[in-house]
């Protein structure tokens, strides 16, 4: 391999970023990695036995080339999962799939169900517009609700902040009810101060008035056909956890003739001509080591990135200080059962609730999301027949004071928090697991709404390619930071300049989890 490509961090996009040179140039990359394991922030933790992701993950996406490459790298299952057999499940099984049972690196096929944990009911999640809502909602909500979107229909508000983006789309009432909370509660500052930017990739086009006009379609017409997209009802999963698949890449990375380096927290950014020379990455020991090469594609945060170039402009400087984030602590919880069962039609083992993750917008619950590992993959808990896992996601900011909690008093808070709202009963814990995850989630306010001049500088160094979530500063899903890296990739294979197909990536109008 004639030329060099530095890649900073090993998750997603970076991983990829490497696969796809090694298969489509002959270009050698070198990993440089913070932790002592690939994945970033789409990782599975272990805690005897039990695995529990950093986020729950679905393997769904609209892009054939992120497809192509989940499938290559991994088979889906031919044969039923212990799960399937317990339950007589039918699945759409790979005629030349493999046995989850009896091998490891599968591809799990499993249902999508996301609901909403509000005023102790369950909701569906998007909202849908049916019976069991208004019931749920009450009689005067449901007034409320309608009237606040008519008066939302009338008089649209300029969309200069994410609470405006939701009250057009919603109206004012289902906006406080399902919206208002749950992003103050996640982003830590009222979604008046939050630019519309983050709706407008999140939400995509997403309304009440579609959801209505669907319904209306439906009731007066009985061969209707819906020309809009549904939400998924399945996608593929890693028997193991998310990591199974990274380690899978890592791997074959390593065996292509690609480099990967651990431990090593990049510290230093060598520029000269509008051009990256090398980067300086720190150890544990606090030793040096210098990466040179003819390509550079960075995933680590933006501010972090921007703090280590030798010279940067003031105002960028300024500007790339300030980004916002938000940081995450991950109580994880093994139980004998959950307090609350099963009341939907969706058979499941131990009759526990079907959900693979559940939003909790009860204003008393301070977590903001809850998801079950069961429903991930039966291969997740150490005994799914007889135990639950869960995982817990509490949004903080490094350094407050949920942060620096002792990791014991703060699993005690946790599970207090669950068992206040009737979700599990503190005797049926068995097992807990607790981490801290800095920069979990880019943030949308402050002086983000400078950082254009940011990207600016940074497109300014020919060689230097910003993929992923925080290499991008952008609340990218995994499919979207890996097709970050992929046309990142293209371009330097075909010696193109135009870095906007890389920033472009998940823009498109349509939401993530919908399909045609």
């Amino acid at each position: 391999m004639s030329k060099k490509a530095v890649i900073i961090g090993a998750g997603p996009a970076g991983l990829t970023a490497a696969y796809q040179l090694l298969k489509s140039t002959d270009i050698k990359p070198v990993i440089v990695e913070e932790l002592d394991c690939v994945g970033g922030i789409a990782r599975t933790i272990t805690y005897n036995n039990n695995r529990l992701d950093i986020g729950p993950h679905r393997f769904f996406s609209k892009n054939d080339d992120v497809n192509k490459l989940w499938h290559e790298l991994m088979p889906v299952q031919g044969f039923p999962s212990a799960e399937d057999k317990l339950l007589n499940i039918e699945k759409p099984l790979e005629n030349t799939g493999a046995d989850p049972d009896k091998q490891d690196g599968v591809w799990l096929i499993r249902n999508r169900l996301t609901r909403i944990f509000f005023v102790r009911k369950f909701f569906d999640y998007p909202i849908t517009i049916k019976l069991q809502t208004f019931v749920n909602m009450g009689l005067m909500r449901t007034a409320k609700v309608i009237a606040g979107y008519i008066a939302a229909a009338i008089c649209r508000r300029e969309e200069s902040s994410l609470e405006n983006f939701y009250i057009n789309r919603f109206g004012k009432p289902l906006y406080e009810l399902f919206f208002e909370d749950y992003t103050e509660k996640l982003w830590g500052i009222h979604p008046s101060r939050i630019s519309a930017s983050w709706g407008a990739q999140r939400v995509k086009e997403l309304s009440l008035s579609r959801a209505v006009k669907e319904v209306i379609a439906k009731t007066f017409n009985r061969n209707y056909r819906s020309k809009t997209t549904s939400l998924i009802d399945q996608f593929i999963y890693p028997k193991n956890g998310a990591s199974e698949l990274w380690n899978t890449m890592a791997k074959r990375i390593i065996e292509m003739g690609g480099e990967i380096h651990y431990n090593m927290r990049v510290t230093g950014v060598a520029s000269a001509n509008n051009t990256i020379e090398y980067i300086t990455a720190t150890k544990a020991d606090g030793t040096t080591e210098t990466f040179c090469g003819d390509f550079f594609f960075s995933s680590m945060p933006v501010n972090d990135l921007v703090g280590a170039f030798d010279r940067v402009p003031g105002k960028v400087a300024e500007i790339s200080k300030a980004l916002p984030y938000r940081d995450l602590i991950l109580v994880g919880l093994t139980l004998r059962k959950m307090k609350i069962t099963n009341s939907t039609t969706i058979p499941t083992v131990g009759n526990i609730i079907p959900d693979c993750w559940i939003y909790l917008q009860e204003r008393e619950v301070k977590a903001g999301r809850m998801q079950i590992t069961n429903n991930l993959s039966p291969y997740l808990p150490d005994d799914f027949r007889r135990h639950v896992g869960i995982g817990l996601e509490y949004f903080c900011n490094e350094g407050d004071a949920d942060w620096n909690m002792e990791p014991a008093d703060f699993i005690r808070f946790a599970v207090g928090d669950l068992a206040g709202v009737g979700l599990i009963a503190p005797d049926d814990v068995i097992d807990s697991v607790h981490l801290r995850v800095r920069k979990a989630y880019p943030a949308y306010f402050g002086s983000y709404s400078e950082f254009d001049k940011v990207q600016q500088f940074l497109d300014g160094f020919a060689n230097l390619f910003c993929i992923g979530r925080n290499g991008q500063h952008r609340y990218n899903n995994m499919d979207h930071s890996m097709l970050t890296a992929i046309e990142a990739v293209k371009l330097v294979a075909s010696g193109q300049g135009d870095k906007s197909t890389v920033w472009n990536v998940n823009t498109e109008s349509e939401y993530h989890e919908e399909k045609q």
